[in-house]
């Protein structure tokens, strides 16, 4: 049994900072099992959407276009641990953010929450003006 748990969020002005953890866990589990790991967000009557993903093997990131240059996921594979380094942040970045893994190397859309297999419980962060 694989399990994501998240930590870090909270509440924050406008320009501030926050670092997302995701601890993952597991029989046999490690990060570098799983080809993809990905940050997700969703805000209140929206949909979920794929803010950053990296691929666990060389660690090629992909970022929406909507947190470049402000958002910087990294993983710590001795630590079984992912981050998500939010500078710069705003308002609208507000919203319940999940970790997610995808053991698939095969993925094409690595920002697409169907491509992804395993998902924590969400950490929230509100971002005030």
């Amino acid at each position: 049994q694989v399990q994501l748990v998240e930590s870090g969020g909270g509440s924050v002005q406008a320009g501030g900072s926050l670092r997302l953890s995701c601890a993952a866990s597991g029989a046999t589990y490690s990060i570098y099992y799983m080809a993809y790991m990905g940050w997700f967000r969703q805000a209140p009557g929206k949909e979920r959407e794929g803010v950053a993903a990296i691929y666990t093997g060389g660690g090629r990131t992909s970022y929406a276009d909507s947190v470049k240059g402000r958002f910087t996921i990294s993983q710590d594979i001795a630590k079984n641990t992912l981050y998500l380094q939010m500078n710069s942040l705003k308002p609208e970045d507000t919203a319940m953010y999940y970790c997610a893994a995808a053991p698939n190397p095969y993925i094409s859309r690595w920002l697409e929450s169907s491509e992804y297999k395993y998902w924590g419980q969400g950490t929230q962060v509100t971002v005030s003006s």
